[in-house]
């Protein structure tokens, strides 16, 4: 199993950046694969981006614009981060981190694919 902890989120105006970090107990880490959800109020859970376990491979929703959001990991630091940039009111949401010990990854992810969540972190983007 592994703990997950989300920061780095805040207030920002639009077209600006923020990078979000997902920080992971264990030394099992690099065994999982991650992802990054939104929820925004009165909205479901929706995906955003994943990352397999080596962070070779990464995917990202098929309505999010390329380019605009960016997942990564660190494994040596149990990390994994969203780096977001080019942010939009409609972007503001409870962003969480999740893992799920698969090999298998989409850019159509769902959250009942993910076994471990984070808290979350909440982003605003102020017009």
């Amino acid at each position: 199993q592994v703990q997950l902890v989300e920061s780095g989120g805040g207030l920002v105006q639009a077209g600006g950046s923020l990078r979000l970090s997902c920080a992971a107990s264990g030394r099992t880490f690099s065994s999982y694969a991650m992802g990054w959800f939104r929820q925004a109020p009165g909205k479901e859970r929706e995906f955003v981006a994943a990352i397999n376990w080596s962070g070779r491979s990464t995917y990202y929703a098929d309505s999010l614009p390329k380019g605009r959001f960016t997942i990564s990991r660190d494994n040596a630091k149990n990390t994994v981060y969203l780096q977001m940039n080019s942010l939009k009111p409609e972007d503001t949401a409870v962003y969480y981190c999740a893992a799920v010990a698969k090999l298998v990854l989409h850019n159509n992810m769902s959250p009942n694919e993910y076994d471990y969540w984070g808290q979350g972190t909440q982003v605003t983007v102020s017009s």
